[in-house]
């Protein structure tokens, strides 16, 4: 019988890592299917927690945040839609043009993993496509309404979560669980709560990583990647 392995994807829908990160993921996870099952959840990470609900430029974000100039970040974008490109994640001109608060996106994101991991999954997929792909906000409950809709999830009940603060105080829980573990950058794939790979990774190093672990007896040393 298939070993399963579970998995904690730490990320944010602001990441454009964290895009390329999980497209990469299901790659490799489809190269092991056969061999390997997994139990995949989405945990929650905000990279920018503070920020208000008028969001921010982004090229005036990260030159506040990081000091790079709008020819670095140019470099940067290009060299991140090309890892996209290469996993199958389309990054458009048109995506990501503001940064903004995503709290209410992990919320929903919370409420869709009771529903399913399936569902889960879809709707963060969905969320990553809308911003990076199409410059939609993940601040925008209507969008993030639209987003659920998109994935088969009932647009009411996306609703209603997103009107009341329901999970609010379950997503800062599992943000405060692994910035206590260690985690203060995204992607992180935690595998089986001991094993870290760090990063949006090409698919062979998460397959080998994967193998790897799933190879190990219970109990071994803990590994990062």
């Amino acid at each position: 019988m298939p070993q399963t392995l579970h998995i904690d994807f730490v990320s944010d829908v602001a990441c454009p890592w964290c895009a390329v990160g999980l497209a990469a993921l299901e790659r490799a996870l489809d190269q092991i299917k056969d061999d390997v099952q997994v139990d995949l959840h989405f945990q929650p990470f905000e990279l920018n927690p503070q920020m208000g609900p008028e969001g921010q430029d982004v090229t005036e974000h990260l030159t506040q945040k990081y000091g790079s100039t709008p020819e670095q970040q140019a470099q940067a974008r290009a060299g991140i839609a090309a890892r996209g490109a290469a996993v199958g994640f389309e990054f458009r001109k048109e995506g990501r043009g503001r940064v903004w608060n995503t709290f209410d996106a992990h919320r929903l994101l919370m409420w869709a993993g009771e529903q399913g991991a399936r569902q889960q999954r879809d709707l963060k997929m969905a969320l990553l496509k809308s911003y990076h792909g199409e410059g939609r906000s993940p601040a925008d409950r209507a969008v993030l309404a639209d987003a659920a809709a998109s994935v088969g999830l009932d647009r009411a009940q996306a609703e209603e979560v997103l009107k009341s603060d329901r999970y609010a105080d379950e997503v800062r829980e599992r943000e405060r669980h692994f910035q206590q573990l260690g985690i203060h950058a995204v992607p992180s794939v935690i595998v089986n709560d001991r094993h870290l790979i760090q990063g949006g990774q090409p698919p062979e190093i998460f397959e080998q990583a994967l193998r790897q672990i799933a190879a190990q007896p219970a109990g071994s040393a803990t590994t990062e990647v």
